[in-house]
C-alpha cells in the first residue's frame, strides 16, 4: 500500500483490509483542527493516491475522538498572521481541497462529531457522509470576517440546493445531523456505536467492486455536474469504454454465469 511508505504528523492511516484503508484526522487537542502541517498531510495524502493508490481502493475519512470530526481551521495557528502569510497558507489549502476532489479512489466520510468551516468542507470534498447522530455542522466563516474558501459555495449547494446553502453560509448557523441528513448533506446518520462499522461495510463492498469500473463511474459522475446532458453522456460513453477491454469485464461476466463472487484485479 503505497501511502503507507510515510508518517504523517497529523494524521494516522490504518489499512484494515487490503483494499480499504481508514484516515483519521489526528490533533484531538485542539479537536482535529486544520493547520498548515494538516494542510500539508492532506494535500500530499491525496496526491499520492492520485499518483499511485497501490492496494488502496476505498478510504474511510474520521476524526480522533468523539468530539469533533474537524473544528475548521487552526483559528489559534492564524491568530496574529500577516495577510502575506494567511494567503500562503490558504494557498496550501486550496491544493489541498483540489487534490482531494481530483482523488480516482472514493472516499467517504464518517463524520464523528462537530464539522465546522472547512470540516464540513472537507466532508463535502468527500464522495459522500455517514455522521454519528451527535454530529454537528457549519460554515461559520461569515462569523469571522471571512467567508467559505474550501470549496464550500460550491459544493455545498450542490448537495443542499441553492437557497438553503445561502442560509447555511450566510447565517454560519449550526444544524444537526438530522437537518443534514434531511437536506442533503450526509448520506445516513448511524445508530450510537455503529459510525465506523457501517462506513467500513459499505467501504468494503465498493473495495469488492472492479477498481477500474468504479475510478471510471466516479469521474463520470463528477462530471455530471459539469457538462450539459448531452456532452455528459459523451463523456460517460468514453469513461464506460475505458472498461471494456480489461480483465476485470471478463472476470465479472464469467464469475456471474459461474455463480462465484468475482476477484478483481484492477487490470
Amino acid at each position: 500500500m503505497t501511502v503507507q511508505v510515510r508518517e504523517f504528523e497529523t494524521l494516522t492511516l490504518e489499512a484494515v483490509d487490503e483494499h480499504v484503508l481508514v484516515v483519521t484526522l489526528d490533533r484531538p487537542e485542539v479537536r482535529n483542527a486544520l493547520n498548515t502541517q494538516m494542510g500539508f498531510d492532506l494535500r500530499d495524502l491525496w496526491m499520492e493516491l492520485y499518483r499511485d493508490a497501490g492496494s488502496v481502493r476505498c478510504v474511510v475519512l474520521t476524526g480522533r475522538g468523539d468530539k469533533a470530526f474537524c473544528a475548521g481551521g487552526d483559528l489559534k495557528e492564524r491568530n496574529g498572521m500577516t495577510d502575506e502569510a494567511w494567503r500562503a497558507q490558504h494557498a496550501l489549502f486550496e491544493q489541498m481541497v483540489k487534490a482531494q476532489l481530483e482523488c480516482p479512489v472514493p472516499i467517504i466520510a464518517a463524520v464523528n462529531g462537530a464539522a465546522f468551516a472547512g470540516g464540513l468542507e472537507i466532508t463535502l470534498g468527500c464522495d459522500f457522509a455517514y455522521a454519528a447522530p451527535t454530529a454537528r455542522f457549519a460554515l461559520t466563516e461569515v462569523t469571522l470576517g471571512i467567508m467559505p474558501g474550501a470549496a464550500g459555495t460550491q459544493n455545498l449547494p450542490r448537495a443542499v440546493g441553492l437557497r438553503r446553502a445561502k442560509e447555511i453560509v450566510l447565517t454560519g448557523r449550526p444544524f444537526s445531523a438530522e437537518e443534514a441528513l434531511a437536506w442533503g448533506a450526509i448520506n445516513r446518520i448511524c445508530a450510537d456505536g455503529t459510525l465506523m462499522d457501517e462506513a467500513l461495510a459499505t467501504a468494503r463492498t465498493i473495495a469488492g467492486n472492479a477498481p477500474i469500473s468504479v475510478r471510471q463511474a466516479k469521474k463520470s459522475l463528477n462530471a455530471a455536474e459539469q457538462m450539459d446532458l448531452k456532452n455528459g453522456y459523451d463523456f460517460e460513453i468514453e469513461a464506460y469504454n475505458r472498461t471494456v477491454g480489461t480483465e476485470d469485464r471478463y472476470e465479472g461476466i464469467r464469475a456471474f454465469n459461474e455463480k462465484r463472487k468475482p476477484v478483481y484485479k484492477g487490470r
